[in-house]
């Protein structure tokens, strides 16, 4: 049979080279004939892999692994190709990037023009409540209304006894005032709190109705003790402040007169800084806020557009809270969410900056990245809650433009990482074409960075301040906000993920103090390394670009390197200190 007659020829080829076909004579038997027939087809069907000569596939190999080496170094990617494939993946994102902070640069350039043309005067904003308001109520014999007083405390053994003080010292009618003390402390501070008050009791004055109020829980943290406080308010007012504030005498006189106004829901004042020349991260404090307060906060209430009550030195007026369904604990920034859903409901704010209630910041590096990284989680929670009831609200286009641009701001920090990682590899990618550098990148850049160093300039400028430390204290706060952009994304990240969370409060400790227990400390803070590992990853990029001839570049990579310098050797240094004094 075939199947049979071809399994010797196959095991012959296997033993020896194919010899040429012999005759053979006619007269051989027929089997001998099939079996030669059969020879004669078996070398057809031979599949390469079954039964292949030796000697035919070692006479090829050579040829077919030159051909494969061949095609191999084909298809393998040269250096120059491997290039253009990145910069396909790169520049489309570092553009990315680069574009969207210039269009927040842009947004604040805008509202740097609205107050350039606005015709309202530093002191005293378009219908500001100031001392005229005052002489125009004595005038029409303002009845004062009932106030509260909320002062939230956790924990402010240093700070609550100054706080109390500074309240029981108004200059308000006493049978018009309630304070509340919502203390949630689980340290001395109550009974700090209650000495004071046996203090102010010894006064030849009349006291108003005090009431200091204990929970067994911290539930809802500093939300859950003003709605809990509120459950039991008489004031149809309530002014609120927190631990490390010190008010005038007089603010409530100037600040209750502007709620004849029966649309006005919030009245916020400026925060001032008592330690604001203690050190370098105090001055760069005092910039960012005042340029917050002074020129952010300023230009969207000049605008009639949507901004937020800042969680102290204010006051609102109850039936605006109420209405837009009380302090809700499912956010960090409960002053934030509260703000936006009272101003949906038709309640309006109004901003005093003429009046300033003096504060204490944060002295510590470790402090301030936590108070920073609350406010950043908090602030993306709220935008995950409200930003699409805002969008779907009947409130005019250009509130809501500006409501997303401030709910929406805190993603500029995982952008500022993402450029300051992409800044050096781009320009270096570009080295054949510094046109595009210069006609396209300067621009953006200047555009971001002009704007906000426009915003802190002109918040010193209203602030009153200038000479030459207004120069050096600008770029230092600037620097210093790139230095929290880590801690920040994450923060920011978390927010946009999850609801809720610890309100880790910021302690609050005068320099008066000294060095505070642990209790009084924020701890370690897990983005040291990688603010650390940033910073020498910059101060290369600063010596490349030299290198490199990348003038332009220096100092936006300069910014970047000393902004992480300063806060990963600020959080390093308090914890070598006391480790030095444990050893």
């Amino acid at each position: 049979m075939t199947a049979t007659a071809s399994t010797p020829a196959i095991g012959m080829s296997l033993r020896e080279p194919v010899a040429a076909p012999r005759r053979r004579s006619p007269h051989h038997s027929a089997p001998n004939a099939r079996s030669s027939t059969s020879r004669k087809r078996t070398p057809a069907p031979a599949a390469p892999g079954a039964g292949t000569n030796p000697v035919r596939s070692s006479a090829r190999s050579p040829a077919k692994q030159a051909s494969r080496g061949h095609t191999a170094a084909a298809s393998a990617p040269s250096p120059r190709r491997l290039a253009i494939s990145s910069a396909y993946v790169l520049l489309p994102v570092y553009y990315a990037v680069l574009g969207t902070l210039a269009l927040y640069g842009l947004h604040r350039l805008v509202l740097l023009l609205v107050l350039r043309v606005s015709r309202s005067s530093v002191a005293g904003e378009e219908g500001g409540a100031d001392s005229a308001d005052v002489q125009d109520s004595a005038q029409e014999e303002f009845v004062w209304p009932l106030v509260t007083v909320q002062l939230p405390i956790y924990n402010e053994r240093y700070v609550a006894p100054r706080l109390i003080a500074a309240v029981l010292n108004f200059d308000y009618p006493a049978d018009r005032l309630e304070v509340q003390i919502l203390d949630d402390s689980t340290d001395d501070t109550a009974d700090r709190v209650e000495a004071e008050l046996a203090r102010a009791s010894g006064r030849n004055r009349p006291l108003p109705l005090i009431r200091h109020l204990r929970r067994e829980n911290r539930q809802g943290f500093k939300a859950g003790a003003l709605a809990a406080g509120l459950d039991q308010a008489r004031g149809e007012l309530i002014a609120i402040f927190d631990a490390d504030f010190v008010p005038e005498p007089d603010f409530l006189r100037r600040t209750v007169p502007a709620f004849r106004d029966p649309g006005l829901g919030m009245v916020q004042a400026c925060w001032g800084h008592m330690n604001r020349k203690d050190s370098l991260l105090t001055r760069a404090q005092a910039v960012l806020l005042d340029g917050h307060f002074l020129v952010e906060q300023a230009a969207r209430y000049q605008a009639g557009c949507f901004f937020n009550f800042n969680g102290t030195a204010g006051v609102w007026r109850r039936r605006a809270i109420e209405d837009a369904g009380g302090w809700q604990v499912d956010t960090l920034t409960e002053d934030l969410d509260l703000s936006y859903r009272a101003q949906l409901a038709g309640w309006r704010f109004r901003l005093m900056t003429d009046l300033a209630v003096p504060a204490e910041l944060p002295a510590r590096v470790n402090d301030f990245k936590s108070q920073q990284h609350r406010w950043a989680r908090g602030s993306a929670q709220t935008m995950r809650k409200l930003l699409g009831r805002i969008l779907r609200s009947a409130v005019r286009p250009r509130v809501k433009l500006a409501a997303v641009a401030h709910l929406t701001s805190g993603i500029c920090y995982p952008l500022l990482v993402a450029l300051g990682l992409l800044l050096l590899p781009a320009i270096l990618e570009r080295q054949e074409s510094p046109h595009l550098l210069l006609w396209i990148d300067a621009p953006l850049f200047l555009l971001g960075t002009v704007a906000v160093a426009g915003c802190y300039a002109a918040g010193q400028q209203r602030a009153g301040r200038r000479g030459s430390r207004f120069w050096f204290e600008v770029p230092l706060a600037m620097s210093i906000g790139i230095g929290l952009s880590l801690s920040n994304s994450a923060a920011t990240i978390s927010g946009l993920l999850r609801r809720g969370g610890v309100f880790a409060r910021t302690p609050k400790i005068p320099a008066a103090a000294g060095n505070p227990p642990a209790l009084y400390r924020s701890g370690a803070v897990w983005s040291l390394w990688g603010e650390a590992t940033l910073a020498l990853y910059f101060w290369v990029c600063v010596a490349a670009a030299g290198l490199y001839g990348r003038w332009w570049s220096l100092p936006f990579l300069y910014l970047f390197a000393q902004g992480y310098s300063l806060i990963a050797l600020g959080g390093a240094l308090p914890r070598l200190g006391r480790r030095a004094q444990t050893t």
